[in-house]
């Protein structure tokens, strides 16, 4: 490949010098690069690069992504654009590389629609159409007459056409592209797919008689896609109808309403070849947080390849990533010149190194050579600079990791855990086989309290079923009775725990039959506080109302607040099942509801009154010695482990006034992993306690079996995924300390291990400097 010369515009000199890198790293790194703090300071950057980009260009061609990537992207031009004659924001203008002189103006601009869901009506606020209107066509104040749009309510369609008449379940069969039809509607659907291609090849025809596009802005997905050209797309890709892969279905599932609407949604993209087309087009790839990582790894530093999309643009001057320092974490020279102009070596970094290099050569800490540390240059680098010798080197990461173990596998007792999710299976996914040793001693006092209702993860296809089961029950004598006898009344907490021992006694008894009327009582009992009718004949009536609501919306919509609240409520009903699991009665499970969990695109942030005060007031109730966190690295997991995570932190500063001696444990779970250096506790996980998760998740979250909303790197339910990852961690620590370390310990606990929960346990200050850490790279504070 004939590499490129890279041509920095001024505010990506400005940008590039503040971020203390050099200009490229050539060879390893075959796309510019440019690292900025924060999530808001990528948003920023490109917002300058692209209002620089349209003062030179005011009737260019641009093509902006969708979704979360944008977001302060969008922020920022409106910022700027709204206030530019402001003095204070002309200085940090100019001091940007932006030219104050020239406003732009964005009404030339001829705007491309990248991507979209097929079929969907264009109408629904989850579609891309609607969304690039929303926040470009208005929100920018493009011009809709000079843009392009992927409308699929017009595509291929003759007049009276309608697309639920030609696929009448949605389901697009690319099949028919290649065989004969086997019935009249399925010729019918061949003729609209080979119009709908040719369609394409007409809009593909359209951004090239325009020259191609000029300033492409996108994000990469979790198996390295931009636009929808998924692993495997050829570099000559053009605009297509494609059908997607299981990491861009489960990407998109909160998107469309579920996994199983995702797996049925092809997509019209455009191309590899169409964002390329232009020899000179500014192609910015953004990306924030460690979980992008590899995809930015692979983009950057491996040759062009089919599989990795992204790498088709290594061959554009004007190519570029702008990252966080977490999505440029594993850019192997970066992470060379971290530890060379590091001051001085802290423990982390050298544990790090040498647990990395043990891995890369599958080798005990204790075997390696010096030619094994020659082999990486980060590890012979931390070699030279080291205090000590060889083996004093591998003596010192070696006892690290054995301590680690030991802390995770000692007893505890005499202590008070507040346990804190985000969402109903965060807690459990995380941390569950450390919490079936830590309830075992009477001495031990637990809570287990969850900031959001979490109703995002309940489909509603889920919510009427469980209503139409409910009226059935509602319609037996012994409902009757209990709505006479006043068991649903909101204020009878007995009631509610004898909901939960009825659904237990059915996991025990295998009856479906017990455990779904348990599932009644407790949606019975939530109608009733919801919409304050307790009459057998209104209660069938509103389930009846519900029943048609769910009918009649489109999976993916944002719910009304009562519907909110109703999904909610089946989230926490199976909190108060999994920990009834365990015999926690309800008054030991807290439901915070915070109030920034609206289901909008953008969320706000926590405010004091309304989201941190709950929490603080909860530690005052439970005064706990342990408090855990979903400690997401930076921007890497969902938005709400983040926001959630800050909320606490002001509510422990808070209570700490009290002088009460806390520990924070922090966790990770299917969003995120610990590298084993980031961990200081790993608990232990044997067979027993893998069995007693996966069965304790399959029973309780019953709105999560199917796994609706599923992990890209696993399809199947989430407490599979969570026993994979401490099955891949205790691997990992297997080979570092040898295989004997496990199968010759002392312990039947550790002889019994064969997976591992990595923890990290701090003190306030230092958990305190850590959301402090990760509240500069979110808010730019």
């Amino acid at each position: 490949m004939v590499k490129s010369k890279k041509e920095f515009s001024n505010v990506e000199k400005i940008w590039l010098e503040r971020s203390g890198r050099k200009l490229s790293y050539s060879p390893r790194e075959r796309i510019g690069v440019i690292e900025v703090e924060n999530f808001p300071s990528l948003g920023k950057l490109t917002a300058l690069r692209f209002l620089e980009w349209v003062q030179d260009n005011p009737e260019g061609v641009i093509a902006l992504p969708t979704g979360k990537t944008p977001e302060h992207f969008i922020k920022w031009v409106h910022t700027y654009l709204a206030n530019w004659e402001q003095p204070d924001l002309q200085k940090n203008m100019q001091e940007n590389g932006l030219d104050i002189s020239r406003k732009p103006d964005l009404r030339g601009l001829q705007f491309v629609q990248i991507d979209e869901f097929y079929p969907i009506d264009p109408r629904q606020s989850n579609s891309f159409f609607h969304y690039v209107n929303r926040f470009y066509m208005q929100g920018f104040g493009l011009d809709p007459k000079r843009a392009l749009f992927i409308d699929t309510s017009k595509i291929a369609l003759g007049k009276g056409e309608k697309l639920t008449d030609i696929f009448p379940d949605n389901i697009v069969d690319l099949t028919l592209r290649t065989r004969h039809p086997e019935s009249r509607l399925e010729t019918r659907q061949k003729d609209f797919i080979l119009r709908v291609d040719e369609w394409c090849h007409q809009y593909e025809m359209k951004i090239r008689e325009k020259g191609g596009i000029g300033f492409f802005l996108g994000g990469i997905g979790p198996d390295g896609h931009i636009g929808f050209n998924v692993m495997g797309s050829d570099h000559y890709s053009t605009t297509r109808l494609t059908p997607t892969n299981y990491e861009t279905q489960a990407a998109a599932a909160s998107d469309l309403g579920g996994i199983e609407v995702a797996r049925n949604r092809l997509v019209i993209t455009i191309g590899l070849a169409t964002i390329c087309y232009r020899p000179n087009v500014v192609a910015i790839i953004i990306a924030a947080g460690e979980a992008k990582a590899p995809m930015v790894y692979n983009a950057i530093q491996q040759e062009p390849s089919n599989r990795y999309p992204a790498t088709a643009l290594q061959k554009l001057p004007n190519a570029r990533f702008y990252l966080t320092k977490g999505a440029a974490r594993l850019l192997t020279e970066r992470a060379y010149l971290d530890i060379k102009d590091a001051p001085e070596l802290d423990d982390t970094m050298v544990e790090r190194v040498v647990i990395d290099l043990a891995l890369a050569r599958n080798k005990r800490i204790l075997n390696l050579t010096r030619d094994d540390f020659a082999f990486i240059r980060s590890s012979q680098l931390v070699l030279k600079r080291y205090q000590g010798s060889l083996e004093s080197l591998k003596a010192f990461v070696d006892q690290r990791l054995r301590k680690k173990i030991e802390r995770g596998r000692q007893p505890v007792k005499d202590k008070t855990y507040m346990h804190m999710g985000p969402h109903h299976d965060d807690i459990m996914l995380g941390y569950l086989p450390h919490i079936v040793h830590l309830v075992r001693p009477a001495s031990n006092r637990h809570s287990f309290s969850y900031a959001t209702s979490g109703f995002n993860a309940v489909t509603n296809s889920y919510v009427r079923v469980q209503l139409e089961k409910a009226k059935h029950w509602l319609k037996t004598d012994e409902f009757q009775r209990m709505i006479e006898e006043g068991y649903f009344d909101t204020d009878n907490e007995i009631g509610r725990q004898r909901d939960v021992l009825q659904y237990l006694d059915g996991i025990a008894a295998h009856s479906r039959t017990m455990k779904e009327e348990g599932d009644a009582r407790r949606l019975v009992r939530n109608l009733i506080f919801l919409f304050e009718e307790n009459s057998t004949s209104q209660l069938i009536n509103r389930i009846d109302e519900l029943v048609s609501y769910f009918q009649t919306q489109y999976p993916g919509k944002k719910d009304l607040p009562h519907i909110q609240r109703l999904k909610g409520m089946i989230r926490e009903w199976e909190a108060d099942l999994l920990w009834g699991y365990f015999g926690f009665h309800t008054n030991s499970v807290h439901h915070i509801r915070m109030g920034f969990y609206k289901g909008e695109i953008f969320t706000e942030l926590p405010k004091i009154d309304r989201d941190v005060m709950p929490i603080y007031r909860l530690m005052q109730l439970e005064n706990p010695d342990v408090v855990s966190v979903a400690l997401d690295p930076e921007a890497s997991g969902p938005d709400t482990h983040y926001k959630v995570l800050q909320a606490t932190a002001e509510a422990l500063k808070m209570y700490q006034r009290q002088n009460k001696d806390v520990k924070v444990l922090g966790y990770r779970n299917v969003w995120y992993r610990f590298h084993p250096a980031e961990a200081n506790m790993y608990v232990p996980v044997s067979l027993n306690s893998m069995a007693i998760m996966e069965n304790a998740f399959m029973n309780c979250f019953g709105s999560q079996r199917e796994a609706s909303f599923p992990s890209y790197e696993y399809d199947g339910p989430f407490c599979r995924l969570a026993q994979k990852i401490m099955v891949e961690q205790y691997q990992m620590i297997k080979i570092c300390l040898g295989r004997e370390f496990f199968g010759s310990h002392e312990s039947a606990r550790m002889r019994a291990a064969h997976g591992l929960v990595f923890i990290r346990m701090m003190e306030l200050n230092e958990f305190y400097q850590h959301s402090e850490a990760l509240q500069r790279s979110m808010e730019n504070k």
